[in-house]
């Protein structure tokens, strides 16, 4: 759930890729490690680290850090629960707490928008 406007445009940011829901769907059925989810996805380990990073940014997803069998550092991923409601209300709720388009624009520069 979002707590300010910001956080809302985040969210719906993260969701807004086809990449991101289908990592979001993926997630949903178990936590797992970054290696098996990119094959699982068919995309690179790059790429999927890339959007699990925007996912993580907007609260949708946590890591954790696990020591494999075999003795290497394994990047787990699980699913945050969330919901989004959207309609007219929710979004009048979030505009007065939106930021200056200054700080928007830094969130863009910084990869988090």
């Amino acid at each position: 759930m979002w707590t300010t406007g910001d956080d809302l445009l985040r969210q719906l940011g993260a969701l807004g890729n086809p990449h991101r829901l289908r990592i979001v769907a993926a997630l949903r059925a178990e936590r797992t490690y970054v290696s098996k989810l990119a094959r699982e996805l068919r995309i690179s380990r790059a790429l999927l680290q890339v959007h699990l990073r925007k996912l993580e940014a907007a609260g949708l997803v946590a890591a954790s850090f696990e020591v494999g069998d075999d003795g290497k550092t394994l990047r787990f991923y699980e699913l945050i629960p969330f919901s989004v409601v959207l309609t007219p209300e929710t979004i009048a709720a979030a505009v007065p707490t939106l930021t200056t388009p200054e700080s928007v624009q830094r969130d863009e520069q910084e990869g988090r928008a």
